[in-house]
C-alpha cells in the first residue's frame, strides 16, 4: 500500500492489550515512513511519557492512536487533556463502539479519527494518510451516523468554541491569546482544527461563520 506523508510520521500507542499493541505496532513499523516512538498502556502512563520527552525536549509524537475504553484513565480523559495541552498531536481513537455519542465525545475531546476495531488493517493506515495530510478520517459507519448528526459547533472542543467565540467577537489571536493565557502559536494551532472540522477553508469563511454563529 502507497501512502503519501507531508513527512515521516511518529507514534504512540495506547491501550492496556499488550497483544494489540503488538499487533498495531508490526502492521505499522511495515510502511518505511511510520516510526513507533513508544507505548503506553493507558492514559496516566501515555501522560508521563509525553511530558517526559517534552520536559527533556525530545521529539513528541505526531499521532496517538488510543483506546478509548482503559482502565484507570480512558481514552476520552485523554483526548481532552492532550488536545490542551499539545494541540499539535493529532488522536485517532480506536473502539469496539460505533455509537453517535462515544464519537461525539471523542470528536469533541479533540480526535480527529475515529476507527473501529472490527475495521480491516489497512483502514488504520488510510486514516493515518488522510489525518497527517490535513483532513479527518472516520470509519465508514461511524461517518453515516455523524452525517445524520447535529450542528456542527457540537463537534468542537470546549477550548475550541471559547476561540470561536472570540473570532466571532472580531478578536486577533494576539488578543485571544492573553484572554486565554494561551499561547499565539496554540490559538494559531486550534483555529486551524476548527477550520477542518467545520470544513471551512479560508479566514474570512471562519470568521463568517463563527459570526453566523455566535449563539451557538
Amino acid at each position: 500500500m502507497t501512502l503519501a506523508f507531508p513527512q515521516p510520521v511518529r507514534l504512540l500507542l495506547v491501550d492496556d492489550h499488550p497483544l494489540v499493541r503488538d499487533g498495531l505496532r508490526l502492521r505499522l513499523e511495515a510502511v518505511p515512513t511510520l516510526e513507533v516512538l513508544g507505548e503506553a498502556d493507558d492514559g496516566r502512563a501515555a501522560l508521563a511519557w509525553l511530558q517526559a520527552r517534552d520536559e527533556r525536549g525530545d521529539a513528541l509524537p505526531d499521532l496517538l492512536l488510543m483506546d478509548l475504553n482503559m482502565p484507570g484513565m480512558g481514552g476520552l480523559e485523554l483526548a481532552g487533556i492532550v488536545h490542551e495541552r499539545w494541540p499539535q498531536i493529532a488522536m485517532i481513537v480506536l473502539s469496539m463502539h460505533d455509537n453517535v455519542e462515544y464519537t461525539m465525545q471523542a470528536i469533541r475531546a479533540g480526535a480527529r479519527g475515529y476507527l473501529l476495531k472490527d475495521e480491516p488493517a489497512g483502514e488504520i493506515l488510510s486514516a493515518i494518510e488522510h489525518i497527517m495530510n490535513g483532513r479527518n478520517y472516520f470509519s465508514p459507519a461511524v461517518a453515516l451516523r455523524l452525517s445524520q448528526g447535529s450542528l456542527p459547533t457540537a463537534l468542537l472542543s470546549p477550548r475550541e468554541q471559547d476561540i470561536l467565540r472570540h473570532i466571532a467577537q472580531g478578536s486577533a489571536n494576539k488578543q485571544i491569546a492573553q484572554a486565554l493565557h494561551l499561547s499565539v502559536r496554540t490559538v494559531e494551532t486550534h483555529r486551524q482544527n476548527i477550520k477542518r472540522k467545520l470544513g471551512i477553508e479560508g479566514q474570512a469563511e471562519l470568521v463568517k461563520f463563527a459570526v453566523e454563529h455566535r449563539g451557538f
